[in-house]
């Protein structure tokens, strides 16, 4: 390849990965932790809480109580059981053409609450994944279009690193060259990684911002007509005009004893109402099976006031759209091969937010003044801006963290964003050697009190999680401490390279305070 074409490859890897880096970072740190979604749960709630005694019939009491205040016919009624989201049912009413839900749930005496749609730390996270902290939709947007910025990079990075590809590929020099010793953990890490990373990308792109991709189509090539197309693989059954005339409905037991009576071997997790308490109402009952497969979601459709199976659909019997859908979110969430696959998503996802991470401080390393002390300013404010964003959103991770056992569920989002811009602001008013090793051990810190935060909040520490057989709770607690330790560990290196380093560096310590000793 021509050296000029090189260039333009390597101008492009370097340019999109500054752009899109940091969101990335936010994106891949929150995604390896809410691969862990319903074990986080089960570690903010009381170690004491029990299981619902009658799951099915406290569900039936929980959607008799939103049918009485009753809801427009025109909205869904969304009913989740107990289960892996929680030991108790939620119900949610809401508008398709406006996206608009609201939450309810029943308290300790059976009456009913409304509760924000999006609550506590674990939705919090999960919506940080996608959104890095931004409104729901224009941030789930905007995530899409980094997301097709990111597989640019990446094909943009094989291009420049294919040529070298067999020699370097486990070439980690260790030793007094750091800037080479980065950037042999960026690239072997981005090659090892690279199927991981070009379906997240790929799988990214499309949940976020597929509509928007098929709107040239519905207008230029389907003359309008595209999703009528495309409606089979995405709804169940198509909806019924309402009646207008009010029936009962048939009892949610008779409902899911009928889809699992269809599906045999189908677990239900929740219950979709359409006109509910309507004369045409469907019900669709939604579970999963323990198949071999990318997706094991299945889902039943019946006339709600009859029990009349209307149609059902199990991974075995996928059309091909269904098919290609359903596993693109098991493919970006890891949902497929048990606890293993979610395992090797948390360390891919990690080791993606190291790869962002460690593309910014290549290219500040790569653009420093050697011979001189005072450093461009564009490379400080590169510097400040990458410690404040990443270090910054570890440190408001592990807040929210500490807020969710021990705060009530909006108290998650104040304390992530209020560490977060004052970790930006720290790295700003500090040398960023000093800015690096401080915000290290805030993060090492905080992220040490979510074991003391979970023990508090939960009435079950650690080591009573393990004897008591709470892997959840032990393994959540367990992986904070040795993400604390690491932490500490890469707090004292930081300050370590920033005496012992290369005094022309930004990351150096200003030389009046070079002879402090090490912390």
């Amino acid at each position: 390849m021509k050296a000029a074409t090189l260039r333009i490859f390597l101008s492009v890897h370097t340019w999109v990965g500054l752009v899109a880096g940091m969101a990335l970072f936010i994106a891949f740190y929150a995604g390896a932790i809410t691969v862990f979604t319903h074990e986080l749960g089960d570690w903010q709630r009381p170690a004491d809480t029990q299981p619902v005694a009658d799951p099915v019939g406290r569900s039936q009491a929980l959607l008799d109580a939103v049918l009485a205040t009753d809801p427009d016919p025109e909205l869904g009624l969304f009913v989740v059981l107990p289960g892996d989201h929680g030991p108790q049912p939620s119900a949610y009413l809401y508008n398709e053409a406006t996206g608009e839900q609201r939450r309810f749930v029943l308290d300790a005496d059976d009456a009913l609450r409304e509760t924000p749609p999006r609550t506590g730390f674990v939705d919090f996270v999960y919506d940080l994944h996608f959104t890095a902290g931004l409104p729901r939709l224009p941030g789930s947007y905007l995530f899409g279009i980094i997301c097709v910025l990111y597989g640019l990079a990446l094909v943009s990075g094989v291009v420049i690193y294919a040529p070298t590809f067999v020699r370097d590929l486990f070439a980690l020099r260790i030793g007094r060259n750091v800037k080479r010793l980065w950037q042999d953990a960026h690239n072997v890490i981005g090659v090892l990684s690279l199927p991981f990373h070009v379906v997240l990308a790929w799988t990214g792109a499309v949940l976020t911002i597929g509509l928007l991709i098929l709107v040239p189509f519905q207008s230029l090539v389907y003359e309008g007509k595209l999703f009528q197309v495309l409606g089979p693989d995405f709804e169940v059954t198509p909806h019924v005009a309402e009646a207008g005339v009010a029936r009962p409905m048939l009892p949610m037991a008779g409902l899911l004893q009928r889809a699992e009576a269809t599906i045999p071997g189908m677990v239900p997790n929740s219950v979709d109402y359409h006109g509910a308490g309507d004369a045409n109402a469907r019900a669709i009952v939604y579970g999963d099976l323990d198949q071999r497969r990318l997706s094991t979601a299945g889902a039943v459709a019946m006339d709600a006031t009859t029990g009349e199976v209307v149609d059902g659909t199990q991974p075995t019997a996928y059309s091909p759209g269904r098919a290609f859908l359903y596993a693109l979110y098991s493919l970006h969430f890891g949902t497929f091969g048990h606890a293993a696959v979610k395992w090797l998503y948390f360390v891919l996802g990690l080791a993606g937010a190291f790869l962002f991470y460690s593309g910014n401080l290549l290219w500040i390393e790569a653009r420093r003044k050697r011979r001189q002390v005072e450093q461009p300013r564009r490379t400080r404010f590169m510097a400040a801006l990458t410690l404040g964003v990443c270090l910054g959103c570890v440190a408001g991770v592990s807040a929210s963290f500490l807020a969710g056992a021990l705060l009530p569920d909006a108290w998650a989002p104040r304390a992530y964003f209020l560490v977060f811009f004052a970790g930006i602001a720290w790295a700003f008013a500090r040398p960023p050697a000093r800015a690096g090793h401080e915000l290290l051990w805030l993060c090492a810190l905080l992220t040490l009190a979510i074991p003391v935060a979970g023990a508090i909040g939960s009435g079950e520490h650690l080591f009573a999680a393990f004897a008591n057989g709470h892997w959840h709770r032990f393994a959540v607690d367990a992986a904070a401490l040795a993400f604390a330790l690491a932490f500490r560990a890469m707090a004292r290196a930081t300050l370590r390279r920033g005496f012992n380093g290369d005094p022309n560096s930004v990351w150096a310590l200003p030389a009046r305070t070079r002879d402090a000793p090490a912390a």
